[in-house]
């Protein structure tokens, strides 16, 4: 594979073309120095800020966007913390207002413990939304009809858990991620659940556009050195992806012929 072929292999959403496929959480770090560094080890591009915890509003105070320049990067603004639409949507309406632009990351909560999405909640308001002028990338279960739906809507990408939000299980169902990925015509990004390079590794393989992750970077005992580890898995896994793997046999088969032997 040339290096040439490499800089061709981006994916767009929305209209914005990405060469890195790891998109960054800023949740979770020490502190907004330690962010930084961790984006710029990883490669993103485009970074997810959870609007209701972290400070891009407040001018008066320290702000993330010091830190990650929306000059350089592409901000995501996310609505974690939302349990209803009208949360969902009044936040996605306040990152807006204060000039982050369309491009949302949709997140409505239905249960506490496990974090999944209230897929009822998450289609009203993915429609509202979308019919506000809002580009919608929605975080939903490993569900295909909702994919669909949420694509039928007008989201710009589907946004399927690996497994619950910062549990580190990795890809519980990669079935229904691939069921997903042959069908979507929008780009098919997963969130939530990976912990640690394999599994983004194997995420990627599957053949999703890209990959979300916070919790597996900031939670690691060396972030920056994670972040680092990141890039490179998800870089291999697409190139995996795109080499195409051997089949699944259940006996050998020879490296070598074995017609024509020596002596």
């Amino acid at each position: 594979m040339s290096a040439e072929k490499d800089q061709t292999d981006t994916f767009e959403i929305a209209g914005r073309r990405f060469r890195s496929r790891l998109i960054l959480g800023t949740g979770k770090y020490k502190d907004f120095e330690e962010t930084k560094r961790a984006v710029e080890a990883s490669g993103a591009e485009m970074v997810t800020v959870a609007v209701r915890r972290v400070n891009i509003t407040d001018t008066g105070k320290e702000n993330l966007l010091d830190y990650i320049s929306p000059k350089t990067y592409t901000i995501l603004p996310n609505t974690a913390g939302c349990y209803t639409t009208a949360e969902a949507v009044r936040t996605c309406r306040l990152a807006r207002e204060a000039g982050v632009g369309n491009l949302v990351k949709l997140e409505v909560i239905g249960d506490e413990n496990t974090l999944f999405p209230d897929m009822t909640a998450t289609l009203e308001a993915a429609k509202i939304l979308v019919d506000d002028g809002f580009d919608v990338l929605p975080y939903i279960t490993d569900d295909p009809v909702a994919c669909r739906k949420l694509e039928d809507l007008g989201c710009a990408a589907v946004m399927p858990l690996a497994a619950p939000i910062g549990s580190g299980l990795g890809v519980r169902n990669p079935y229904n991620i691939k069921i997903i990925v042959e069908h979507a015509k929008v780009p098919v990004i997963v969130d939530a659940g990976v912990g640690t390079a394999s599994d983004a590794a194997f995420a990627m393989e599957l053949g999703c556009d890209a990959l979300l992750m916070n919790t597996a970077i900031a939670g690691a005992g060396d972030p920056i050195l994670m972040a680092s580890a990141m890039k490179k898995a998800v870089e291999a896994g697409r190139e995996a992806f795109r080499a195409g793997r051997i089949g699944k046999k259940l006996y050998a088969t020879a490296s070598s012929p074995i017609t024509d032997l020596i002596g």
